[in-house]
């Protein structure tokens, strides 16, 4: 595939979130969910995670002027059981109904050593490590996931059922940044390819089908044809039980169900989120911190070995302008 030079402008972090905030709020969100959700595009650009950050405001923006989703929504946090947590997003974004209810999920973990929050009635479309990162840094493990409409087919199928379904973990280390990690459960995040396709890119043979049911390196034919899971069968079985725990857990939209309510107006669907917090100082007991340090310390110590998240973090010491796509920021302007 040929690719043309991609044009890019200079933008400060700051900027970024001025952007994003005056977009949105021009769209309908009011102060609380647009500083939300411009905090998550912000943090996402400032961790070179393209495909989770300003390239995801257009669709934030269509999915406000089709009514779907209310720009205002203000989460109802309950706990009728102390371990389990239920946040209703009230038909919003789930930036603000997570910016809510992870304090209350982590002081439950702290407390009762394991809790759960199931997140409904949300628009989930940023990256997951905010959520399980949040809780590493207040000493417990995290693991979120959450579903989307179908775009992956199944291992052995050639129609999609499943979406991206990624999951997030991560582990605290105090004293030093916690290990997370976030992936599609897909080869790739469709953002990705989207973006690889917008941009003239080829993506890894395995990454998807074309319309014609072959595999293909083309992102465009890929987006016109369906996503495989990572690691065939092994990749589709995580799939299926990220479908089961945000959506069987919580009650709300399976992937097939979301294409079934959702509309086309380039958005997220509606669905739940699943994130569970366990408290390694309740659950393994004193010394835990020092055992772990002694594992991670053998695994660094391999060549070529790096940490999950630890690029993101690399990322972070640099507060200087990023490059962004010039067509994007003109389209973004636009709105």
């Amino acid at each position: 595939m040929t690719t043309a030079p991609l044009q890019t402008e200079l933008m400060s972090l700051d900027d970024i979130y001025a952007l994003a905030e005056k977009v949105l709020t021009s769209a309908g969100c009011d102060a609380d969910n647009a500083a939300a959700i411009a905090s998550t595009v912000a943090r996402a650009e400032r961790d070179g995670s393209a495909s989770h950050g300003l390239f995801r405001i257009p669709g934030y923006v269509g999915s406000l002027r089709s009514g779907k989703v209310s720009g205002g929504a203000s989460p109802v946090i309950s706990s009728e059981m102390s371990c389990i947590i239920e946040v209703d997003a009230k038909m919003g974004y789930a930036p603000l109904a997570l910016e809510r209810g992870l304090p209350a999920l982590a002081k439950a973990a702290s407390t009762h050593g394991v809790a759960v929050m199931k997140v409904i009635n949300s628009f989930h479309f940023a990256a997951l490590w905010p959520e399980t990162e949040y809780l590493a840094e207040q000493g417990l493990v995290g693991l979120a996931c959450t579903a989307y409409k179908p775009a992956v087919a199944p291992a052995g199928a050639t129609e999609p059922f499943f979406g991206t379904n990624p999951i997030s973990f991560a582990w605290p280390r105090p004293g030093h940044a916690p290990v997370v990690y976030d992936m599609a459960t897909a080869t790739l995040a469709k953002g990705d390819v989207q973006i690889a396709a917008r941009d003239g890119h080829d993506v890894p043979l395995g990454t998807g089908l074309g319309p014609d049911g072959q595999p293909t390196t083309d992102p465009a034919e890929i987006l016109k044809g369906v996503m495989l899971p990572f690691g065939g069968y092994k990749g589709s079985a995580i799939a299926l039980m990220v479908e089961l725990l945000c959506s069987g857990l919580t009650g709300d939209h399976f992937s097939y169900e979301a294409e079934i309510h959702d509309v086309a107006d380039g958005g997220p669907a509606k669905g739940g989120e699943f994130i569970l917090a366990m408290s390694p100082k309740l659950i393994a007991g004193e010394g835990w911190e020092a055992h772990c340090e002694a594992f991670f310390d053998k695994l660094g110590a391999l060549e070529g070995v790096r940490l999950p998240g630890a690029r993101r973090h690399n990322n972070r010491t640099d507060d200087g302008p990023r490059a962004l796509n010039s067509s994007l920021l003109e389209k973004i302007r636009a709105l």
